[in-house]
């Protein structure tokens, strides 16, 4: 909801140049090169676009329809992945989630412009972009720490147990 791009391209650069993440059918058509391009100059225009008052609302405006169809795209490849949930379904999920996260910003930008002549708003939007490409990081990076975590905890338990019975 935040940044439509962003999420798309750090997500298919990171299902094609490792292991972490496998996407199945159809969703695997974001490793491809060139949708990786054609994501990866969206967002450049985006980034641009958004930073620019008045020419932020216009994008926004744009953006209703983009980044909930972007929420719906990657919550589906994410279900694909993990769980057996309906494509529709988890698809409606994605269109919930980013497009509320949608709402709220288009909801506040126009205070932000509206107070501060716009002269938050570049930096307003890089806040965003940066949350958005670190809640993307985190979102993939936090199964591989909780698998970390529970090796880390099974084997201080097996050194506690053969520690207390010595």
């Amino acid at each position: 909801g935040l940044n439509a791009y962003l999420p798309l391209l750090i997500v298919g650069l990171v299902a094609r140049f490792t292991n972490l993440i496998k996407l199945n059918e159809p969703f695997d058509l974001l490793t491809n090169g060139w949708v990786l391009g054609v994501v990866g100059a969206l967002l450049l225009i985006e980034i641009f676009v958004d930073k620019v008052p008045a020419v932020d609302t216009v994008n926004d405006i744009i953006q209703t329809f983009v980044r909930p169809a972007a929420g719906a795209i990657l919550f589906a490849a994410a279900s694909n992945t993990i769980a057996d949930i309906h494509p529709v379904l988890a698809m409606i999920c994605g269109i919930l989630a980013a497009g509320s996260v949608h709402a709220v910003k288009a909801t506040a930008r126009p205070v932000v412009t509206t107070v501060s002549a716009g002269t938050l708003n570049p930096v307003v939007s890089a806040a965003e972009d940066v949350v958005s490409g670190t809640v993307t990081v985190v979102s993939i990076i936090v199964p591989l720490l909780g698998v970390a975590l529970l090796v880390l905890l099974l084997i201080l338990f097996l050194w506690w147990r053969r520690k207390r019975e010595t």
